[in-house]
């Protein structure tokens, strides 16, 4: 990405460069206490704005078909090898029929969109309004833009069949967490839940299958939703499993 694409600014579909760039996020001005009280700014407003999300995310992935989400740290690149292992995974999940998700972006996002490009599969990027514009990369073909994280979060569950959790941040912890609260509290049915890298994972399993189990926080077959694998092949085989028993669909498996 250039200097100057690093500068660009998008705000749902519009984008904004220069002095017209703002100072802060639409999730900022819609969360803050003391919001101007302008009928632009105002919250009434803002719902027309929300519905208008939803309704461009449904209307441009309501034929998607099956899909996976992969997710992980923009900040890991090609030098990585969690970047190869997500291409592989990738392409590995186009050959079993599915579409690939991911948040649009550079690192890990990029090997997942990478992948599935290169495969010959659905490549799709949902990206979000951020302080310091990503902007989709250039593996995305099927791309959408939000404004607000929530909108976007809640595509991520409609449309996928499965996650794939490479290690990353904050904003993976996010879509891990989602997921796991919405199946734990049968918001949404259960889908394989695949976490890649198992130094990186297994301190924060240790920790929910002590402090947060014997606290009785959660149960210990919560943790269970959880699989975690080293490699591509494993995680790949954890959702050729989970494709077998798919009720929306026939899987080509090998």
């Amino acid at each position: 990405m250039t200097p100057e694409e690093r500068e660009r600014y998008r705000r749902g579909p519009v984008t904004l460069a220069g002095r017209q760039r703002p100072g802060r996020t639409t999730d900022q001005r819609l969360l803050e206490e003391d919001a101007p009280g302008g009928w632009n700014h105002s919250d009434p407003w803002r719902v027309l704005r929300i519905q208008a999300e939803f309704v461009e995310g449904f209307e441009a992935l309501a034929d998607l078909g099956p899909a996976i989400s992969i997710f992980g740290s923009a900040r890991l690149g090609e030098q990585s090898p969690y970047y190869a292992a997500a291409v592989e995974i990738a392409r590995g999940i186009v050959e079993l029929g599915y579409a690939v998700i991911t948040g649009g972006g550079p690192g890990i996002m990029e090997a997942g969109n990478r992948g599935a490009k290169e495969a010959g599969g659905v490549s799709v990027g949902l990206g979000i309004e951020l302080p310091h514009e990503q902007g989709m990369n250039k593996y995305v073909e099927l791309g959408v833009d939000f404004r607000y994280f929530f909108a976007r979060k809640t595509m991520f569950v409609k449309y996928s069949s499965g996650f794939v959790v490479m290690p990353g941040g904050f904003g993976t912890f996010d879509e891990l967490f989602e997921a796991l609260c919405m199946m734990q509290t049968h918001k949404i049915d259960m889908f394989p839940v695949v976490l890649v890298g198992r130094d990186y994972w297994q301190g924060l399993l240790d920790w929910l299958s002590t402090a947060v189990v014997d606290g009785g926080m959660v149960n210990p077959l919560d943790i269970e939703l959880m699989r975690v694998v080293d490699t591509a092949d494993e995680a790949l085989e954890v959702l050729r499993e989970a494709a077998r028993t798919d009720p929306v669909r026939e899987v080509a498996t090998p």
